[in-house]
C-alpha cells in the first residue's frame, strides 16, 4: 500500500456539543437533552473535507459531559495521547473533542502533565453538529490543521476554535452562547487558521508540556483543592466549610487585585495555621496578582495571572510533589 503523503493525526472524542444532535436545525440551546451524542468515527465521517488536509485516525474514547470532566478524565485522557503516539506510526499531532464548560482546565491539566512531543489541540463547538451554521465542521478541520503543523510543537496543549489558537494556561471561556467565547483576556490569540495556511504570531514563555515536572500517568489522585468566590459581605464561611471537608488548599478568587473581604482574610489566615495552602487569585479573570506585605504576612501565596479555576489545578498539582510554600511559589513563576 502507497504511504499517504498526508500528516497523521489523530482524533480522541470526549462529547460535547461538537458530537451532539438536536431536534432539528433550529435546535442550538436544549439538545443535550436528546442524549444523541456521535461517535469519534462518526464525527470524522461528517466533515469528509478533513481527508483533504489529513490522514486523521479515530481514537474512541467515550461520551462524557464535559461539566463532569475532571482529574480521572485528564489522567484517561493522558493516557489516550501516550497510548496513539505508541501506537501510530509517524504521528503528526493529536486533536481531543471536548465540550467546551471544562474544555479549558483539561486543556491546562494536560499541558501541566502529558509527557509528548507532539501537538495535542482542544476543539470543541458551540453550536451541535445539526444546527444551523453549526461551527464543528470548521473548528474540526482547524484544529486537524493546526495539529498537524510543524509550527505547533513546543506550545504545549493548545485550544482551537473559532480559527483562533490559544494558550492553555491563558485562555478562558467568555460567554454562554457566542461563537467567540473563547478569549486570551490579557495577551491575544497565538495564531490563526486561515484559509490559505495556519499563521502563528507568538509563542508562550511559561514551561509547558512535555518539559515538566508532572506526569499525570503516574498520579493516582490529586489532593482536595476548593475556591474560595469573594462577594460582598462574604464572611469566610465558604472557607471553614472547605477546611472542614479536608481540603489541602485553598484559592481565593478575590476582588481585583486581589483582596477578599476581611472576615474572609480572617478565615484564610486560619486556615494557613491549620496546615492548608492558599493561593489568592481574583475573580475578574485578567491581570496578576502580586503578593504584598499583607499577604506575605499571612503565608499566603499569588497566584500570578491565572484565573481561579487554573490556579486550583496549578495548586492540586503542585501539592502532589511539595508542600514548601516557598517550592509552591516557584511551580506558580514557572508554570
Amino acid at each position: 500500500m502507497t504511504p499517504s503523503p498526508l500528516p497523521r493525526v489523530a482524533f480522541i472524542g470526549t462529547g460535547g456539543t461538537m458530537a451532539s444532535l438536536g431536534r432539528d436545525a433550529l435546535d442550538i440551546q436544549d439538545y443535550s437533552v436528546l442524549g444523541q451524542v456521535m461517535d469519534t468515527g462518526a464525527i470524522i465521517a461528517r466533515v469528509p473535507e478533513l481527508a483533504r488536509v489529513a490522514e486523521v485516525i479515530a481514537r474512541p474514547y467515550g461520551a462524557v459531559i464535559s461539566s463532569r470532566i475532571g482529574f480521572q478524565d485528564w489522567r484517561g485522557l493522558a493516557e489516550a495521547c501516550h497510548a496513539a503516539v505508541a501506537e501510530i506510526p509517524g504521528l503528526a499531532g493529536i486533536v481531543i473533542g471536548h465540550g467546551t464548560s471544562t474544555m479549558e482546565e483539561t486543556a491546562y491539566a494536560l499541558s501541566l502533565g502529558l509527557k509528548i512531543g507532539i501537538p495535542v489541540v482542544m476543539v470543541g463547538a458551540q453550536r451541535p453538529a445539526t444546527g444551523l451554521s453549526s461551527d464543528m465542521p470548521m473548528n474540526l478541520l482547524n484544529a486537524v490543521r493546526v495539529a498537524a503543523s510543524p509550527e505547533a510543537r513546543g506550545m504545549g496543549v493548545l485550544l482551537m476554535l473559532n480559527d483562533e489558537i490559544h494558550a492553555a494556561r491563558e485562555v478562558t471561556k467568555t460567554a454562554t452562547w457566542r461563537m467567540q467565547t473563547f478569549r486570551t483576556p490579557d495577551f491575544g490569540v497565538l495564531g490563526q487558521a486561515d484559509a490559505d495556511r495556519v499563521v502563528f504570531y507568538r509563542r508562550p514563555l511559561r514551561k509547558t508540556a512535555p518539559d515538566t515536572e508532572f506526569d499525570l500517568r503516574a498520579i493516582d489522585a490529586l489532593p482536595r483543592v476548593d475556591i474560595s468566590y469573594s462577594y460582598a459581605d462574604a464572611d469566610g464561611t465558604a472557607v471553614r466549610a472547605f477546611v472542614a471537608a479536608g481540603a489541602q488548599g485553598i484559592v481565593s478568587a478575590g476582588f481585583a487585585p486581589g483582596n477578599p473581604t476581611p472576615w474572609e482574610a480572617e478565615a484564610l489566615a486560619e486556615a494557613v495555621q491549620g496546615g492548608v495552602t492558599v493561593v489568592q487569585s481574583a475573580r475578574v479573570g485578567s491581570g496578576r496578582v502580586v503578593a504584598g506585605t499583607k499577604m506575605r504576612e499571612q503565608g499566603i501565596l499569588a497566584g500570578d495571572n491565572l484565573n481561579p479555576q487554573k490556579a486550583r489545578i496549578l495548586l492540586a498539582f503542585a501539592l502532589t510533589v511539595t508542600k514548601d510554600p516557598a517550592e509552591i511559589a516557584r511551580i506558580f513563576e514557572t508554570y
